[in-house]
C-alpha cells in the first residue's frame, strides 16, 4: 500500500539560539529538513507531507523546490500528536502505512524508513516505534517489551528506576509508525492531561493498545541513525559523523584523502577513483569530480562539474564546468557558468565570470575575464581585464584562436579581437581588431633628465 511520511518541522528549536527555524540549519550543505524528506523519497515514499510552523515562509521556500512535498501548517504548537492531527486532516491521510519522523534526524536511512513502514503493513501490528541503543542511553525514554515482542509501554528517563535505566537499553527515538487507517481513527483521543498541557504521540501506543491493537519496534541498527539535533553542539557532532561516513564510503571506492577530518563532501557529490581531495576542500551541492584528479588545499566546489585529471589547487569555483586536463590557481575564482575547455590553464588571482576559455588557453595571473567567449590556444597576459559593465548593460568581449593578449589589456566590451591578433601591453582596446593584426594604444612616453633628484632636493627644502 502506498506509504506516507508525515515530517514534524514546525518547533522553535529554542536551544538553537537562532531568528532561523531549526530545521533550516545546515549540516553539511543541506538543511535538516531536506535530509529527512530525501531520505523518505528514497525509501518510496508516495506521500510527503511537512508540518511547518515557527518559521513557515522559511520553510516553506525552501521546500519548493522539492515539488512532491506538501506543507502544512500548524498554527498553534500543541504538540507531536497535534501536528501529526493537522498532517493527516490537512493532507486527507486516512489508510496506508503512515511513518512519523522528526525534521532534526538527518542520519536516518531509506532503507530504515522502508523497513519501518513495512512493520505495520501486514496489519498484524498497529504501530511501531524507531528504537536505538547508543553508548550512552541517559536522557532518552526505555522500550518495555512484552514476551511475544510487542511493546509493553515506554518508560520516560525521569520515570525509570536504578534496575530499568539499566536493564532497559532499547531507547526511544521519537519516530512512530502507524496504519493509517487506525491512526485517523484513534488520534483524536490523545488527551493532553499532563505539565505542559500539550498532545503527545506516544500516548497512541496506550491508546491502541486499550482497543486492541499491538506496537511493536523497528531497531535502528545504526544508532547514529536516530539521533536529532537540538544544539548547536549536536548539529556541530552530528556534522561530524556524516562527513566521517560521506568520506570513509568515497575512500572505499578509491578516493585518497591525506586527513579526511578536513575534507567536506555533501550527500549529492560523486567523486571519482584515484582524485585525491587534500585538506580543507569542501564539494557541496550537485558537484561531479572525475578520475585522477587533485583537489586542494583550501578548495570549495559548489554545483560544479570536473572532469578526469584535473588540478584545482586553492580555488572557489560556483556553477561551473571544467574539462579534462585543466590546471587552476592558486587563488581562483570562478563562477556564474564559466566553463574551461580541455587542456586549458587558470592561474593565481584570476577571476571568471560567465566565460568559455577555449581548448589550451591560458590565463595566468592577475586578470578578470567576465562575459567572454575564448577561443583555442589563447594567452592572456597578466593584469588583463575584458570590460563588460557599463553601469547599466553587460557587453561581451570575444577573441579568436591563436590571439596573444598583451599584460594589461583593457578589452572595453563589446569588442571582437580577431584570430591570431596580438594587443600590445597596457593597451584600452575598445574597436574590434583584425585577425592577425597588432593593436596598440599608448601615450607617447616623455623622459625629463635629472627631474628625480631635483625633485628630491625641493621637498626636502619644503620638510625644513
Amino acid at each position: 500500500m502506498a506509504m506516507t511520511a508525515i515530517i514534524l518541522a514546525a518547533g522553535e528549536g529554542t536551544r538553537m539560539k537562532s531568528r532561523h527555524p531549526k530545521v533550516m540549519h545546515k549540516l553539511l550543505d543541506r538543511p535538516l529538513v531536506s535530509w529527512v524528506t530525501r531520505a523518505a523519497r528514497a525509501a518510496g515514499a508516495d506521500r510527503i507531507v511537512v508540518v511547518v510552523g515557527n518559521g513557515a515562509e522559511e520553510v516553506r521556500a525552501h521546500l519548493a523546490a522539492e515539488t512532491d512535498v506538501e506543507c502544512v501548517e500548524q498554527t498553534e504548537r500543541l504538540g507531536t500528536a497535534h501536528a501529526t492531527r493537522v498532517a493527516i486532516e490537512a493532507a486527507g491521510v486516512n489508510e496506508g502505512p503512515v511513518v512519523v519522523l522528526n525534521g532534526d534526524l538527518p542520519l536516518i536511512e531509506p532503507e530504515t524508513i522502508r523497513a519501518f513502514a513495512q512493520s505495520v503493513s501486514s496489519g498484524e501490528h498497529a504501530a511501531a516505534i524507531l528504537t536505538m541503543t547508543p553508548p550512552d542511553p541517559f536522557g532518552y525514554g526505555r522500550i518495555e517489551l512484552a514476551e511475544d515482542g510487542s511493546v509493553t509501554r515506554i518508560i520516560e528517563q525521569k520515570d525509570c528506576t536504578p534496575e530499568q535505566a539499566a536493564s532497559l537499553l532499547e531507547c526511544n527515538a521519537g519516530c512512530y509508525a502507524f496504519d493509517g487507517a487506525l491512526l485517523a481513527r484513534y488520534i483524536g483521543e490523545v488527551g493532553n492531561q499532563n505539565a505542559q498541557s500539550e498532545y503527545y504521540l506516544p500516548d497512541m501506543v496506550e491508546i491502541l493498545r486499550a482497543h486492541g491493537h499491538a506496537t511493536t519496534i523497528t531497531h535502528c541498527e545504526d544508532y547514529r541513525e536516530g539521533l536529532g539535533v537540538n544544539s548547536r553542539i549536536q548539529l556541530a557532532e552530528l556534522s561530524a559523523l556524516a562527513q566521517a561516513k560521506i568520506n570513509e564510503g568515497l575512500m572505499a571506492s578509491g578516493v585518497t584523502m591525506l586527513d579526511p577530518k578536513t575534507v567536506w563532501v555533501g550527500p549529492d557529490v560523486t567523486v571519482g577513483r584515484d582524485t585525491e581531495l587534500l585538506p580543507m576542500t569542501m564539494l557541496w551541492g550537485n558537484t561531479s569530480v572525475g578520475e585522477g584528479c587533485v583537489v586542494g588545499p583550501n578548495t570549495r566546489l559548489s554545483n560544479c562539474t570536473v572532469a578526469n585529471d584535473v588540478t584545482l589547487e586553492e580555488t572557489v569555483g560556483t556553477d561551473v564546468t571544467i574539462e579534462s586536463g585543466v590546471t587552476c590557481g592558486p587563488r581562483a575564482y570562478l563562477r556564474g557558468g564559466a566553463h574551461v575547455l580541455e587542456g586549458a590553464h587558470i592561474g593565481t588571482h584570476v577571476e571568471l565570470k560567465n566565460t568559455v576559455v577555449g581548448r589550451g588557453s591560458k590565463v595566468p595571473h592577475l586578470s578578470y575575464i567576465g562575459d567572454c567567449t575564448m577561443g583555442d590556444h589563447v594567452n592572456i597576459g597578466g593584469g588583463s581585464i575584458t570590460c563588460n559593465y557599463d553601469g547599466v548593460h553587460k557587453s561581451r568581449t570575444t577573441i579568436g584562436d591563436n590571439v596573444f593578449i598583451g599584460s594589461d589589456t583593457m578589452m572595453v566590451a563589446p569588442v571582437t579581437i580577431g584570430e591570431g591578433a596580438i594587443t600590445g601591453a597596457s593597451s584600452c582596446i575598445t574597436r574590434d581588431v583584425p585577425a592577425d593584426a597588432l593593436a596598440i594604444e599608448r601615450s607617447e612616453q616623455h623622459i625629463v633628465e635629472g627631474f628625480a633628484s631635483k625633485r628630491l632636493e625641493r621637498l626636502r627644502k619644503d620638510q625644513a
